[in-house]
C-alpha cells in the first residue's frame, strides 16, 4: 500500500501526523489549564505510567485513592471535609490529563517507528523527529516532578509555581518545534529576508515565551485572582511591596504581586514592540504576517485585562490561554519563515514523474 508512494505523498503522511501531533498538544495544553483552575492537579499522588492508565473501578479503590489525597497539604488546608464525589471530579481531570498525555506518546512513538522502518526519513528527519519524542518523553518526568512538589512533606497547597511554568514553557518549545518541522516539509522554502525581518521575528518570539512563561507563575500563583484592578495594581502604579520582604529576590518565581506585575510590563513590552514592527515593516516581505501578529496581540491584551478584571474565570482564562499559544505558533512560523526555513523548491525526480 505504502511501497511506491512519491516522495510528495510521504511528505504530506508526515506533515498529518506532525499536525495531529500538534493538535494533540495544543488540547494537551487546555487540558492541562483546566486542570490546574480546578485544582485538580494533586488529586492523583501517584505516578504510575502503565498501571495508572486505569482508574479506579471499585468503591474501595476510591476510597483507597481519597484517602492517599487526604495526607496532601492542600486537602488538609484547603479542601478539608470534601466529599468523596467532590474528589472524584478533581481526579477525573487529573486522570484524562495524564491519559491524553499517554495517547500522545503513543502517536508520536507508534508514527516514528512506522516512517523510520519504511525508510522514509532522511538523517537529519530522524535526529529532529526523535528529538521531538525525547522532548514529550521529558515532559512527562517534569509533569511528574511538577506533582511531587505538591505532595508528601511540603507546606505547599498547590505545586511549585516555578516547576509549573517549566512544564508549561517545554509544551510551548514542543508545539513550537512541531510548527517548525512541519513547516520544513510542506510549506514551500521562500528567499531569505532581510535582517531586520530576522531580528525581529526573534525578539517578538521571544517575548511571546517570556510572556507565557510568566503567564504560567500567575496561574500556579492564583495571582490572576488575587489582585483584579487595573491598570493600577493594588491600587498603584507600581506595588509597593514588588519584592515581598519574606521572600527577597523569590518574589520572582513565588510573589503573588510580583508574579502579575511583571506579567503586565512584559504584555506592555510585548504589545509596543509589536506594533512598531508592524508599522515599520510596511510594504516589506512579511509585512503582512507581521501586521496580523500585532493584530492578535492587541486582541489579546484586551482579553487579558476582561479575565483579570474578572477574576480570572474558567472560560475567560482557557481562551485567554489558548489564543496565547496560538500566538506562539503563529510567531513560529513567521520566524521560520524569516529565516527561509521550509521544503526545498526542486523539480519532480523521475521516478516521482512516472508514480
Amino acid at each position: 500500500m505504502f511501497a511506491n508512494l512519491s516522495s510528495q505523498s510521504r511528505d504530506k503522511i508526515i506533515g498529518t501526523w506532525l499536525l495531529l501531533l500538534g493538535v494533540m498538544v495544543y488540547a494537551m495544553i487546555l487540558i492541562g489549564g483546566a486542570t490546574r483552575l480546578t485544582d485538580s492537579g494533586l488529586s492523583i499522588t501517584e505516578w504510575l505510567p502503565v498501571s495508572g492508565v486505569l482508574p479506579p473501578l471499585s468503591t474501595e479503590s476510591w476510597i483507597a485513592a481519597f484517602d492517599l489525597y487526604k495526607t496532601t497539604t492542600e486537602y488538609k488546608y484547603q479542601n478539608f471535609g470534601m466529599s468523596l464525589e467532590e474528589f472524584k471530579y478533581i481526579y477525573w481531570w487529573e486522570w484524562v490529563h495524564r491519559l491524553f498525555g499517554r495517547l500522545i506518546g503513543i502517536v508520536a512513538i507508534v508514527g516514528l517507528a512506522f516512517f523510520w522502518f519504511r525508510g522514509w526519513l532522511a538523517k537529519e528527519q530522524k535526529f529532529h523527529y526523535s528529538a521531538l519524542v525525547a522532548l514529550g518523553g521529558l515532559q512527562g518526568f517534569i509533569g511528574w516532578w511538577m506533582v511531587a512538589s505538591g505532595i508528601g512533606e511540603t507546606n505547599r497547597i498547590d505545586v511549585a509555581p516555578y516547576r509549573l511554568a517549566v512544564h508549561f514553557t517545554l509544551a510551548l518549545v514542543i508545539i513550537a518545534y512541531i510548527t517548525v518541522l512541519w513547516n520544513s516539509i510542506l510549506i514551500s522554502k521562500t528567499e531569505t529576508f532581510s535582517p531586520k525581518a530576522k531580528i525581529s521575528s526573534t525578539i517578538l518570539l521571544g517575548l511571546i515565551f517570556l510572556q507565557m512563561a510568566s503567564g504560567a507563575l500567575v496561574a500556579g500563583l492564583d495571582a490572576g485572582r488575587t489582585y483584579t484592578d487595573w491598570p493600577l495594581i493594588n491600587g498603584e502604579l507600581v506595588p509597593a511591596n514588588y519584592l515581598e520582604p519574606s521572600l527577597g529576590f523569590r518574589s520572582v518565581f513565588e510573589g503573588i504581586i510580583t508574579a502579575q506585575f511583571n506579567h503586565r510590563i512584559i504584555a506592555y513590552v510585548l504589545l509596543i514592540v509589536s506594533l512598531t514592527v508592524a508599522l515599520t515593516s510596511r510594504n516589506q516581505p512579511l509585512s503582512g504576517k507581521f501586521i496580523s501578529l500585532a493584530s492578535m496581540i492587541f486582541v489579546q491584551s484586551l482579553w487579558g485585562i476582561l479575565t483579570l478584571v474578572n477574576a480570572a474565570p474558567m472560560g475567560l482564562a482557557l481562551v485567554h490561554q489558548g489564543f496565547g499559544v496560538w500566538i506562539l505558533v503563529y510567531a513560529t512560523y513567521l520566524t521560520a519563515q524569516s529565516y527561509g526555513v521550509g521544503k526545498p523548491i526542486t523539480l519532480p525526480s523521475v521516478s516521482d514523474r512516472h508514480l
